[in-house]
């Protein structure tokens, strides 16, 4: 556990350099202004589906008798920023780990890391597949629990959804430019339960207002830290059995 904390405690300190934050704010606008386009583009859709929302659930009447207008409008103005909101986060997760892990594994690793060695042992494509398969696992999480909302228990859906998508999302590519291949399929394979704790603990943070707006950045690094640690300390494991073979 204390790894875990020391990996967001890194990742929170390197928040605060200058150029961090622009890797920070891009992803971010990004994914707001292509939500904003989609649902700009998709309003009258959107509208329909959730007026029709209300005639099922019975409340349309209801609502047109007590305001006329202003309240079902209202709500749906709630509606679409509750749904906003989570989107721009999943988007700029997404983006994130695809395009700014470069420069975010480079700034850790030198400041963190600069005798560990660089093996190159992931590719494009590995991130692209591993990307998919995260954002489309994420949906059939969303997707398969849905009946759970009846039952009051949807409550925890978002927090393990969050929690797959980070360490699905971030565990393979933190590790890709410095582990091997051989290397990186004994990291992911070995102590799952601690990745599910970061992601889960890096989750809560992307519900929590204003604080979701650095957790992108914020989750990667802190896997980052996480994975080049557990990379560092495997290595010199590994040196060691050696020397106690040898002699």
């Amino acid at each position: 556990m204390s790894q875990i904390i020391n990996a967001i405690a890194n990742a929170t300190r390197d928040l605060l350099r200058l150029k961090i934050i622009w890797i920070m704010v891009w992803p971010i606008l990004t994914a707001s202004l292509l939500w904003v386009f989609i649902g700009w583009l998709f309003w009258d859709f959107f509208a329909e589906f959730i007026f029709l929302g209300f005639a099922e659930l019975g409340v349309k009447d209801w609502l047109d008798n007590q305001a006329p207008g202003w309240l079902a409008y209202s709500l749906q103005w709630l509606i679409n920023i509750i749904f906003f909101i989570p989107l721009v986060i999943v988007t700029t997760l997404i983006i994130t780990a695809i395009f700014s892990m470069p420069a975010l594994i480079h700034h850790v690793a030198k400041r963190r890391y600069p005798h560990l060695k660089r093996e190159s042992g992931g590719t494009i494509t590995g991130s692209l597949v591993n990307a998919l398969y995260a954002t489309f696992m994420y949906i059939l999480i969303w997707t398969l629990t849905l009946p759970l909302w009846a039952f009051g228990a949807g409550i925890i859906v978002p927090f393990i959804a969050a929690a797959f998508l980070n360490q699905q999302l971030f565990r393979y590519d933190a590790l890709s430019e410095h582990a091997t291949h051989t290397e990186i399929k004994k990291l992911l394979a070995s102590n799952r339960f601690p990745l599910w704790t970061l992601g889960l603990l890096t989750g809560f943070l992307q519900y929590v207002p204003v604080v979701n707006f650095f957790a992108p950045v914020l989750t990667a690094l802190a896997f980052i830290h996480y994975e080049l640690a557990r990379l560092e300390k495997d290595r010199a494991q590994a040196i060691r059995e050696t020397g106690n073979d040898v002699a």
